[in-house]
């Protein structure tokens, strides 16, 4: 009873859960809306995914022509880099690192498109029982109007719509845990609010 209340709410722990990058590439750099900023949140889960080591799965569009991840990201310690050409990151090679982790249920997603690989991404994991977590200030779209109606589509489909400040501080749990001030560090100046809070 306990699991599925846990799992009903939405609550994350760091050994149950896994980050996943979402083509943050280069030639995306300058269509994307709010993309420097974006690339700062998304900073800040990448660097507590490496202190927490929490295994981050990495995916690029079609890299051959869109360009490998920014090197602004330090990708260097992700479970995996995986090329596609689907929209969804869930490609064989994205289940294959999974199934090596079998005690993961949540899903920490961050990147590009909002709707459209974020989007298919998200289903295909919902539709697999993982719990989606969709990192609001950490993804964007080229239109902000795909954007905010791309989140609003994958609420509606049982995603659990978030901040960066707010996953880190939930996977802490309290101030007691021992990577507590290493994360204090990365949220002690507020993450930029990524167009959010602007109209369209």
């Amino acid at each position: 009873m306990a699991n599925a209340v846990t799992s009903r709410i939405g609550r994350l722990a760091i050994n149950s859960t896994s980050f996943f990058l979402c083509d943050m590439q280069e030639k995306f750099m300058k269509t994307i809306r709010y993309f420097d900023d974006i690339v700062s949140v998304q900073q800040r889960l990448i660097a507590a995914a490496n202190t927490l080591n929490i295994p981050l799965i990495v995916t690029e569009q079609y890299p051959q022509g869109l360009g490998k991840t920014v090197s602004s990201l330090d990708t260097s310690k992700a479970k995996g880099i995986i090329a596609k050409t689907d929209f969804s990151m869930m490609v064989p090679e994205t289940e294959a690192l999974l199934k090596e982790t079998p005690e993961v249920k949540s899903i920490v997603l961050f990147g590009i498109e909002a709707h459209v690989c974020i989007h298919h991404t998200a289903l295909d994991l919902i539709s697999k029982n993982y719990e989606v977590h969709i990192v609001a200030d950490a993804v964007s779209s080229r239109s902000m109007v795909d954007r905010m109606y791309g989140i609003e589509r994958l609420r509606q489909s049982g995603a659990f719509i978030t901040t960066s400040e707010c996953v880190l501080l939930a996977l802490m749990g309290g101030s007691k845990h021992p990577q507590f001030r290493s994360i204090q560090k990365l949220i002690a100046t507020s993450a930029p609010e990524t167009g959010l809070l602007s109209k369209m």
